[in-house]
């Protein structure tokens, strides 16, 4: 009996979203010159968006072999991730995070709370969009959004990475 590997093609031979993404992402960071580096922001979230975060660099999305890598400091940094809906106490900790990272740096806000404040939405508490506290470059929305989309997140923020690193838009 023969194994067969299944492919991530459709009956046209056409590349899977998820090929043209892991494409797109080498492709960037051979034109950087190096490997984007990450920094997780949790700014109280209830966990779902940093569990998928931890989900895209496992071995089944893999984005590590790109070496998208999460890091420990923000001072080695080029990409900021940040889930939550930026609560009061965190608020001058992102503040903080967000200048300690060195330039170019491009922002990421991962899932419904700092897009748009989801169920804490104009809630006394809290101070969500994060585009309200810092610029963001991304937008990945969901209540958790899927590995897929923050993969695709990942790869517009390399390509707003390779735009700073060309001297346009700041």
């Amino acid at each position: 009996m023969a194994i067969t590997v299944p492919t991530n093609r459709n009956e046209k031979g056409e590349k899977s979203e998820r090929e043209r993404l892991e494409e797109r992402i080498s492709q960037l960071c051979r034109y950087i010159g190096k490997s984007p580096w990450v920094f997780h922001v949790n700014t109280g979230s209830c966990n779902g968006c940093d569990i998928e975060i931890i989900a895209t660099l496992t071995p089944r999305y893999d984005a590590e072999r790109f070496g998208v890598k999460l890091v420990g400091s923000p001072r080695h940094a080029d990409i900021l991730l940040v889930t939550g809906p930026v609560t009061n106490q965190s608020l001058e900790r992102v503040k903080l995070v967000y200048e300690q990272t060195p330039n170019p740096k491009v922002v990421v806000a991962v899932g419904s709370c700092p897009t748009g404040g989801s169920v804490f939405y104009e809630s006394p508490f809290t101070n969500a969009p994060l585009g309200n506290v810092i610029p963001v470059d991304v937008y990945v929305p969901g209540c958790p959004p899927r590995p897929e989309a923050i993969l695709h997140g990942v790869v517009l923020a390399l390509e707003k990475l390779v735009k700073l690193l060309k001297g346009g838009d700041e």
